[in-house]
């Protein structure tokens, strides 16, 4: 991926009044901490222009489903797709489990199988294992190069025409290797599978083309894209998204109801039954905007120096252990030998630094790396020279406890 001219750090830190002053926030790939524009659309959204949407006829109705609609119009925009693929959701876990249910329920037989990877998130795995259980599917498993990335010579060599589906991340939420989305969607396409993406950790700092990558369903969170919890979204193929029963039954996602027999909307409707997240669609507008405003090449490059800076200080310390590839997307994982993670987590936080520890929602990928657990900081736009100072001198802190 080209990066654009302006590689400047980015000095964003007075955007997010979550974060005080001296606190490293190192969490981000968990949650990202939220700007005052999306703060103030919430406000306004809740405060000042809350209606609900596509139902009412007065002003205030059809002023907020027009802001709605913009919304899943400047997504699609976003990421390469149509409105009308467009299906807002809770969150990317909602996502995967709607295409396990009304795709993979549907499509999938006994003796078919389905592709996943070793460092998938349990969002990514347990929704097909369910599947696979109640139809009688299998599950294959890609193993990881030996710098952590997912293999796509081994994805090349295994799979076959039983395979109907790949689910992969784009970018791993715990060593943060980017995948090469467009191959992986080619050799899944060489035999006629589909292929879902999970691009949590890849929306924030990548720029994605969901045309260009080929894919045919892509996920994501808006709380990690600096927006709303409680919002999501999962682009489809309208093919596809035409072709799949609903998700859920109730308001909004109906054509014409009779005792006798109920006929649906066409998507994006009939995937979202219910009155919906209003103002979380509205919150991912200014998110989607900020990041934009901003430039996802530009965040990649500040991100990716703060993680070459970070694996470099911390590759000085005795007794720490890294994870995952040299340019990494955001995150670097690592272990201290002889600490346990937690403990780890625990006494960087008594600096004032915030990082995740654990299994990261990833307990097979801790199995194939030989540890239970990992401690894991993870960049935004608001992190700076300073956040990797403190972490360091945190570790080196954690050395001397332990030493």
């Amino acid at each position: 991926m080209s990066v654009v001219a302006d590689t400047r750090p980015l000095d964003l830190l007075a955007d997010f009044p979550a974060i005080p002053t001296g606190w490293a926030y190192l969490d981000t790939a968990a949650t990202a901490q939220k700007p005052r524009p999306v703060l103030d659309a919430i406000a306004r959204g809740y405060g000042e222009t809350y209606a609900t949407v596509h139902r009412g006829v007065y002003q205030r109705s059809a002023d907020m489903t027009l802001a709605f609609e913009a919304s899943r119009t400047r997504v699609a925009t976003f990421i390469g797709g149509k409105p009308e693929e467009i299906i807002f959701v809770r969150g990317a876990t909602e996502g995967i489990n709607l295409v396990a249910q009304c795709w993979a329920g549907t499509q999938l037989k006994a003796g078919d199988r389905i592709l996943l990877s070793t460092l998938e998130h349990h969002s990514n795995i347990v929704p097909w294992q369910m599947v696979a259980e109640r139809v009688g599917a299998a599950i294959d498993v890609i193993p990881l190069t030996a710098d952590h990335r997912i293999d796509l010579d081994a994805m090349a060599a295994m799979i076959t025409p039983a395979h109907k589906l790949v689910a992969l991340a784009h970018v791993s939420n715990v060593l943060g290797s980017v995948l090469d989305a467009k191959r992986a969607t080619e050799i899944a396409h060489s035999v006629g599978a589909k292929i879902l993406l999970d691009g949590c950790q890849a929306v924030p700092r990548l720029p994605v083309d969901v045309a260009g990558i080929g894919c045919d369903f892509y996920v994501f969170s808006g709380h990690k894209l600096y927006g709303p919890t409680g919002i999501g979204v999962l682009w489809g193929r309208y093919d596809l998204l035409d072709a799949m029963p609903p998700w859920q039954g109730g308001g909004s996602m109906i054509d014409r109801v009779t005792f006798e027999r109920t006929t649906y909307a066409p998507p994006p409707g009939r995937f979202e039954a219910g009155t919906p997240h209003i103002v979380g669609v509205v919150g991912l507008h200014a998110a989607v905007d900020y990041v934009a405003g901003i430039g996802l090449e530009r965040i990649y490059a500040h991100e990716t120096a703060l993680v070459r800076a970070a694996r470099d200080a911390l590759t000085q310390v005795n007794s720490v252990r890294l994870f995952g590839p040299d340019d990494s997307a955001g995150i670097v994982s690592f272990a201290v030998e002889g600490v346990h993670p937690h403990d780890v987590a625990t006494i960087l936080d008594e600096g004032n630094v915030a990082i995740r520890a654990g299994h990261h929602c990833a307990q097979p990928l801790m199995d194939a790396l030989g540890v239970s657990a990992t401690a894991r900081a993870s960049f935004g736009v608001y992190n700076g020279a300073a956040d990797i100072a403190a972490l360091v001198k945190g570790i080196e802190r954690v050395t001397r406890i332990f030493g």
